[in-house]
């Protein structure tokens, strides 16, 4: 099955220039969804996890499903001021300022085994960040993994010395 014929392309979202990825349609297929949790989990199946981390909001939809069925916990990464206990955060650089995310500061212990997802690899900025939350936290970070990568924006560079992982390449 070709999971990037599940992909739409919506141009000039979320600002003109940009071509979004749009996973929409391939959430809606019962069976894509089974082939790209699938294929996920061949990514990661002979790797000892503890947890999956998933960045907000995307990587939600297939991070748990892997954790799930990894039989490991999930954690959710989140923008600021949206989860409940107390945090720790991360700010890194956007092409124009900055941004922030947090993670609750027990949702990983020291030694735990982490993957973290998420739906794409673009700059590699976010998810570099949010190894180094898992790191401040005493995770390790075993696999960064993502359903797609857009590779001409050279993400991979930015997670260098990082085990990355994608199942579609643009």
């Amino acid at each position: 099955m070709d999971l990037s014929s599940y992909i739409r392309n919506v141009n000039n979202f979320p600002k003109p220039g940009i071509v979004f990825k749009d996973i929409t349609p391939l959430l809606k297929d019962p069976k894509a969804v089974n082939q790209a949790v699938a294929q996920l989990y061949h990514l990661t199946e002979k790797k000892n996890v503890d947890l999956v981390v998933g960045i907000e909001s995307r990587g939600f939809f297939f991070g748990t499903l892997l954790a799930q069925k990894l039989n490991c916990g999930f954690v959710p990464v989140r923008k600021p001021n949206k989860l409940p206990y107390a945090t720790v955060s991360e700010t890194y650089a956007l092409e124009y300022g900055n941004d922030t995310l947090e993670i609750h500061k027990d949702a990983i212990q020291k030694g735990d085994k982490v993957i973290v997802h998420d739906d794409v690899l673009a700059t590699g900025g976010t998810a570099l960040a949010v190894c180094k939350l898992v790191e401040k936290l005493g995770g390790e970070v075993v696999q960064c993994n993502f359903l797609m990568e857009l590779s001409f924006l050279e993400g991979r560079k930015k997670l260098s010395g990082h085990n990355v992982q994608t199942i579609i390449k643009y």
